[in-house]
């Protein structure tokens, strides 16, 4: 079967990218500096927006839109996952399965991902709370202002929240919302 994904120039995209083997790395400091300055190169190099971004220790979430007469969102993806794969901090290489060992890959993401097309402004905003909220869910803090690693400061920057949103709440999303 052939998978096709869903593309239009110019589009707005919700993705999920996760490691490979839930490996708990992305959070490290090091890594954290490392995939900014990843990001900002291939920005350079390919244009695109970050409207929305969470970063947990094994996946990420983000909402990128393109520019007009662009879809290749792939190509961004390749070489964001190339470059941060090639400087990484990782756990110990012994995990690695032999078929990966012998492609001389690292191991550090799943070799796919999840991307979303938004549809409509209801459809952003729903996927906007679930990257912002994410954290929550995930119980690695009590409320999105608590995580340092998403764009929530910025939405509330942008007055889109109110600093004390989806605190002391439980939010939950449809199950068409996302895929971890």
């Amino acid at each position: 079967m052939q998978y096709r994904r869903a593309t239009i120039k110019g589009g707005t995209y919700f993705f999920t990218l996760v490691t490979y083997k839930r490996q708990r790395l992305l959070c490290l400091p090091t890594n954290v500096c490392l995939l900014k300055n990843v990001f900002r190169y291939v920005m350079h190099q390919h244009p695109f927006i970050i409207d929305a971004f969470v970063l947990l220790p094994d996946h990420l979430h983000c909402i990128w839109t393109l520019p007009q007469g662009d879809r290749n969102f792939s190509i961004r993806w390749r070489l964001i996952k190339s470059y941060f794969s090639r400087q990484c901090i990782t756990p110990s290489q012994e995990n690695l399965s032999t078929s990966r060992q012998n492609k001389k890959e690292r191991g550090i993401w799943q070799r796919r991902f999840w991307e979303h097309l938004i549809r409509d402004e209801i459809d952003f905003k729903n996927h906007l709370e679930y990257i912002h909220y994410n954290p929550v869910k995930h119980g690695l803090v009590k409320a999105p202002k608590d995580w340092e690693y998403s764009s929530f400061h910025r939405s509330v920057r942008q007055g889109t929240y109110d600093i004390t949103w989806g605190a002391g709440q439980e939010i939950v999303y449809d199950s068409d919302i996302a895929k971890e």
